[in-house]
């Protein structure tokens, strides 16, 4: 028996029941593979759920403001996925008419769609045979064939998407994708794999060479750096003080307690001291510090930020071109924010 009906015979008794399988319709399918790319599958049905619900189409999503998409993001991170998505919905109503491109160039052309995401969308959705190669791919591939090139080497990747797309049922290429997917979240797992569950347990060349704890390989390190950051939560008779983030740094569009940020931990003294040229000091002036909290580890995929919330008073300085919002305590909720500010508050 070929590998694909190996694969698609066990995915027709195992799959897993989820709601982006149950339609063809390519805007929900997006969705649910951008929620779904750096977002594990049971916390991204809520999500999925929600998003829908709020934007139930591509106009929807083209028409929304940007904090109102960034808002029903918050929690799930990699916010430039979310930004991405919005970007992609304007092009498709200017560029498309509103349709949902249906050729694997033209969705891969859409911002924020990469290879796989395209092949996933163009086989879920037009019945396109382009495998969609994922780090579920590598993983099952790496180990039944025993390839030891790694997987995140240009030579790797050509590799695997070459075997991948031989591999692929031309006439099925949704259920491939969608068998190879279930098959690597939940039997050839990363560790502790259900080797004994698995339908290519007898092809598999790593089993039998015992090589399985050794595969997929990969060559780079993922180097990380710290970062210091310090918020100050000021209170001025009911009113708080926010700024929203820009630049190409982490959460664009977010919003969050004025910040004062450093390369190294520092006494809150210090800490001020050193912002005595920046945004914080121009705008503020410290008059007294009430509480500090213990610090928060929150890990990213390349840096550690280690986040301390300050409870102070200060008076604000007013000037042009302020990045600070003034705002009514009572309406933070409205401001789509981090996932590490709504844990220092949590943290309070």
């Amino acid at each position: 028996m070929e590998f694909s009906d190996l694969l698609i015979d066990w995915y027709l008794e195992n799959k897993r029941d989820l709601p982006w399988r149950e339609t063809k319709d390519p805007y929900k399918i997006w969705i649910s593979e951008i929620i779904l790319q750096q977002t594990r599958v049971a916390q991204g049905l809520e999500y999925y759920h929600n998003f829908i619900e709020h934007f139930p189409n591509v106009q929807a999503l083209a028409e929304a403001d940007e904090e109102e998409v960034l808002k029903c993001w918050q929690g799930l991170g990699y916010y430039s996925r979310a930004r991405n998505l919005h970007f992609a919905a304007k092009t498709i109503m200017e560029k498309f008419n509103g349709e949902f491109p249906q050729t694997h160039k033209e969705i891969l052309s859409l911002k924020g769609i990469g290879e796989y995401t395209a092949a996933a969308i163009s086989s879920f959705a037009f019945g396109l045979p382009h495998a969609a190669v994922d780090g579920n791919f590598y993983r099952v591939l790496a180990r039944v064939f025993e390839i030891e090139t790694p997987i995140d080497s240009t030579k790797g990747k050509a590799e695997f998407s070459t075997l991948a797309q031989e591999l692929i049922d031309k006439q099925r290429p949704a259920l491939f994708n969608q068998a190879m997917m279930d098959l690597g979240a939940t039997v050839c797992t990363p560790s502790t794999p259900s080797c004994e569950a698995c339908p290519m347990h007898d092809m598999c060349l790593a089993l039998s060479h015992h090589t399985i704890g050794n595969l997929p390989i990969k060559s780079k390190k993922i180097s990380t750096k710290n970062r210091y950051f310090y918020y100050f939560h000021i209170v001025d008779n009911g009113t708080t003080f926010l700024h929203r983030r820009d630049g190409n740094d982490i959460w664009k569009g977010l919003y969050e307690l004025p910040l004062i940020e450093t390369t190294q931990a520092m006494e809150i003294d210090d800490v001020i001291a050193s912002a005595k040229n920046s945004d914080f000091s121009k705008s503020f002036t410290i008059k007294q510090i009430d509480q500090t909290y213990p610090s928060i580890t929150h890990i990213l995929s390349h840096q550690r930020i280690i986040a301390t919330l300050i409870e102070a008073k200060a008076d604000y300085i007013e000037i042009e071109g302020s990045p600070y919002k003034q705002i009514n305590e009572k309406e933070f909720d409205n401001y789509p924010i981090s996932r590490l500010t709504e844990l220092l508050f949590s943290h309070e």
